[in-house]
């Protein structure tokens, strides 16, 4: 069973990883044998989980990368090969929700911002990727998307939107790719206690209120999702793709 969750000698590129669900791939993807680029906009957040990895014998390093640029996307994967090689795994996690309310009230500006650091930057990384896991006829591409784009919102309609657009994007490229054995899945968190959530959970009674709606009664850690990571991009996701892994606690199917 162990070889199934063995990413030995992979190069692992996981942006939005200074942090939460990001941090927690980074270091677990690293703990199964990955070499790790551990990436988000601020290097010394990036080194200090770099520090961490390699405080556990493992191997990473930081590329700093703000994931709304083209260019600096581009930078990511080429100092990457340059660094450690040709790339088998990427995971898209950086994302960001700078509105908090009604769609009325939103201006154009801040949905073409969330769109593009949500969907179109993941959209570059991947095909940015794509030839190096094409040559090898292997690699997996993960994309950290919502169970917010599977339910409607009357607060984070765009966020919503763009996370339902990253499942769609899996779908197209799990298409397109899967002759080459390249496999492109999304997880799709429910609440998860990270920084990027606080607001959701930080005050008590809202806290309590929705443990009780959650079936297995918590909320999510970071390792929840990070080792739903690790198996999608091991062997015992290899006949997994186009797919959106649900990892709510139960949320979703409890209405």
């Amino acid at each position: 069973m162990k070889n199934l969750f063995d990413l030995t000698g992979k190069v692992a590129i996981v942006t939005g990883s200074s942090r939460g669900i990001g941090r927690s791939i980074a270091i677990n993807m690293a703990r199964h044998g990955a070499r790790v680029v551990v990436s988000s906009r601020k290097a010394d957040a990036c080194e200090a989980v770099v520090k961490e990895i390699r405080a556990e014998g493992n191997e990473a390093i930081a590329i700093a990368a703000n994931i709304s640029s083209k260019e600096a996307m581009q930078s990511l994967v080429d100092q990457t090969r340059k660094a450690l090689g040709p790339i088998d795994i990427l995971v898209c996690n950086a994302a960001s929700n700078p509105y908090f309310g009604p769609a009325a009230n939103m201006g154009d500006e801040v949905f073409e911002k969330i769109m593009r650091n949500n969907v179109l930057s993941n959209h570059w990384l991947a095909t940015m990727v794509r030839p190096d896991m094409a040559a090898k006829k292997d690699g997996a591409i993960i994309i950290v998307s919502s169970i917010g784009g599977l339910k409607g919102s009357t607060e984070i309609g765009a966020y919503c939107i763009s996370k339902a657009a990253d499942m769609q994007l899996a779908r197209n490229l799990a298409c397109e790719w899967g002759p080459d054995n390249i496999r492109v899945n999304c997880i799709a968190p429910g609440l998860i206690m990270t920084d990027f959530a606080k607001a959701l959970y930080e005050d008590p009674k809202r806290k309590a209120a929705r443990e009780e709606r959650t079936p297995l009664r918590r909320l999510g850690d970071a390792d929840d999702i990070g080792g739903v990571a690790v198996m999608l991009a091991g062997k015992a996701g290899a006949f997994i793709t186009g797919q959106t892994i649900v990892a709510d606690g139960g949320v979703t199917v409890a209405g």
